[in-house]
């Protein structure tokens, strides 16, 4: 498994060496020692989620509130989406920036996004399975996002606002500069 960091060091690239022939393929997806290595902390991850959806499907900015913030392995199992990690932690050198990561099932990649982010992604292919593991359990109590169309963060979500299907509630997420952010999280690797 290969790791690189991105634009923002404590997001991180995670590549599996994928070995196939003409039966198909083989790759190992996870290896909590060679992540933790790379981390150089432990992780513990207690739930995997799964969810499919359509072209056009945006999914975010989410992200759990203290005590029950989250880390996040995402990945995509069929089709293509545009991941995206944003930087709350008050204090980081990144704070305000974003990372953005295509993620298909052809590629393997998966995206390890810390505590401490609003995480979203959306669906650039006819339809998309998408899954992640967490380190937290979720609690509605401190479940939080961000609108996905923020000025201020101006991400590039790939596609034209018309072609966009969201939820009512990611339709009425606070602007970064209202949204409540990390204040005791730290940046690993500023």
């Amino acid at each position: 498994m290969k790791f690189s960091r991105t634009s923002i060091p404590d997001v991180i690239i995670c590549e599996p060496n994928v070995f196939g022939d003409d039966r198909g393929y083989f790759a190992e997806t996870f290896r909590k020692d060679k992540l933790e290595a790379f981390l150089g902390f432990k992780i513990n991850f207690c739930q995997d989620n799964e969810s499919k959806s359509t072209y056009g499907v945006l999914r975010g900015l989410h992200y759990q509130l203290e005590p029950f913030a989250q880390t996040k392995l995402v990945r995509v199992l069929q089709g293509r989406v545009l991941d995206v990690a944003v930087d709350i932690r008050k204090g980081s050198k990144t704070f305000g920036q974003h990372v953005t990561v295509e993620l298909t099932g052809e590629n393997k990649k998966q995206v390890l996004i810390p505590r401490g982010f609003a995480h979203g992604f959306v669906v650039l292919s006819e339809e998309a399975t998408f899954a992640y593991k967490v380190d937290n359990y979720y609690s509605p109590e401190c479940d939080s996002g961000i609108a996905f169309n923020d000025p201020f963060l101006n991400i590039d979500w790939k596609l034209p606002m018309e072609e966009m299907q969201l939820s009512a509630k990611d339709t009425q997420q606070p602007l970064f500069k209202d949204a409540r952010h990390f204040e005791n999280l730290i940046a690993l690797y500023d």
